[in-house]
């Protein structure tokens, strides 16, 4: 049987802390590409580009294969349990993390090879790591969006809601590029980097989810009713029958596709200008050192762009009056106009501000998807999920597009292309139709 929800702020904070939890780890994951192809991709010949997106290629494949089965663990165990199954999935990822980094500290001869290229086993062994973490991001995801957007918090609406809890989630992906250049890899420059400076903080990262994932499981996560199918029940039609939703995965496949290539790749650009003789500048410098610390532009610019999610989902979360069809249309009016600009000009703060309108878009879009889905809520979350694949496609076909191009300017029409298929489901896809709003009862 469901208990009744409880009005009170704690479950909802709860969800909302290791959501943040998963951002952090997720732009860490993203962040570690720049450093590890210079650490594992020497000897990558011409392919390094396609190999270090493999790091996002493999977080988000976990995305594809995971998605549907947490939301059946949701129907079958529940929310809480669910949600701790996906922490043992984290600790599983850093835990082959802290092998690889410790492999190929030790054995940093072991390769595979083919043609002129040798891929370190270690690498391998990373993208694993990477697969299982993207596991872990999937399936606590699938608990997360359904509850935020269910749960009866007084005085807010699903879309305010699910942009209070993105907005931490961003505390934790603004936070993590300098936490990858400052502490993980002591502020030192990216090519001087060695990956046994990972061995120390994996550890402590390992420590504090095994923290989380305890408190949790002590802590009361109450089930929400109506929102998932009971033990036993068996749904009368297809969870692809409600346009609207089917239209919506569709949507967040491009969303997450551009919103990802974006932060993962942006501060590759960044690199490929500095080393043709155009670096990225931050108030007239090239560089950003403090203390004897170099911060370095490339983080700063990964950095502000999910500063942007955090300021611009802050700041939605006030707006209880304005529809998320409203907000998805012009939020990717804007940003089409700005990744044109940041081509022509070939200045990435155009990129960077981005993020501010990339902010509440999977808030808006989750939120027309699941509208009047009732009992099938947690199976669409689960789909929903699965297409957040769409980073993994999109950073790998930008690499690919950046190896052969030679650069990685004019590999940003992907962005436009899919800012227009979310405005086209903004205005026409997000519609209900009215067979399908009598069927989620």
């Amino acid at each position: 049987m469901e208990t009744k929800v409880r009005n009170g702020i704690l479950p909802f904070a709860i969800v909302t802390f290791i959501y943040f939890v998963v951002g952090f780890l997720t732009t860490v994951n993203e962040q570690l590409q720049a450093p590890l192809k210079f650490a594992f991709l020497a000897e990558a010949g011409n392919l390094k580009n396609t190999f270090t997106t493999f790091i996002s290629f493999f977080f988000f494949l976990g995305y594809l294969l995971n998605g549907t089965r947490a939301s059946k663990w949701v129907n079958l165990f529940g929310y809480k349990n669910t949600i701790i199954r996906g922490l043992i999935f984290m600790i599983s990822g850093l835990l082959m993390y802290l092998c690889s980094s410790w492999f190929g500290d030790q054995y940093s001869h072991f390769s595979l090879h083919f043609g002129n290229v040798a891929l370190p086993y270690g690498f391998i062994i990373f993208i694993i790591g990477s697969y299982l973490m993207g596991t872990s991001a999937a399936v606590i995801q699938v608990v997360v969006n359904p509850y935020v957007a269910s749960y009866e918090l007084p005085g807010t609406q699903p879309v305010q809601r699910l942009n209070i809890t993105t907005a931490i989630n961003s505390i934790g992906t603004t936070s993590a590029p300098f936490f990858v250049t400052v502490v993980m890899f002591s502020g030192i420059s990216i090519a001087n980097i060695e990956i046994k400076q990972l061995l120390l903080p994996l550890i402590a990262l390992i420590g504090c989810v095994v923290l989380v994932t305890l408190i949790t499981s002590k802590l009361h996560l109450p089930d929400i009713a109506n929102t998932r199918a009971t033990a036993g029940e068996k749904l009368e039609k297809s969870i692809w029958s409600f346009r609207h939703f089917a239209l919506g995965v569709l949507a967040i496949f491009f969303y997450v596709g551009t919103e990802v290539s974006i932060g993962a790749n942006i501060n590759l650009h960044a690199f490929e200008l500095m080393d043709s003789g155009h670096p990225m500048t931050f108030f007239g410098k090239t560089d950003i050192i403090i203390g004897g610390v170099d911060l370095g532009i490339h983080a700063l610019l990964s950095t502000l762009y999910w500063g942007g999610f955090l300021v611009g989902r802050a700041i939605s979360s006030f707006f209880s009056k304005i529809s998320a069809k409203t907000q998805l249309a012009t939020t990717t009016i804007l940003a089409a106009i700005l990744a044109i600009i940041a081509m022509v000009t070939q200045n990435l703060w155009f990129l960077v501000a981005i993020g501010l309108l990339h902010s509440t878009m999977w808030s808006c879009i989750f939120s027309l998807s699941i509208k009047g889905l009732n009992k099938y809520t947690s199976k669409a979350s689960g789909v929903f999920i699965s297409a957040v694949f769409g980073g993994a496609v999109f950073t790998l076909v930008q690499g690919g597009l950046a190896d052969i191009l030679g650069s990685w300017r004019w590999t940003w029409w992907m962005t436009v292309v899919c800012e227009l298929l979310m405005l086209s489901y903004a205005l026409l896809g997000s519609r209900i139709r009215e067979k399908d709003l009598m069927g989620g009862k």
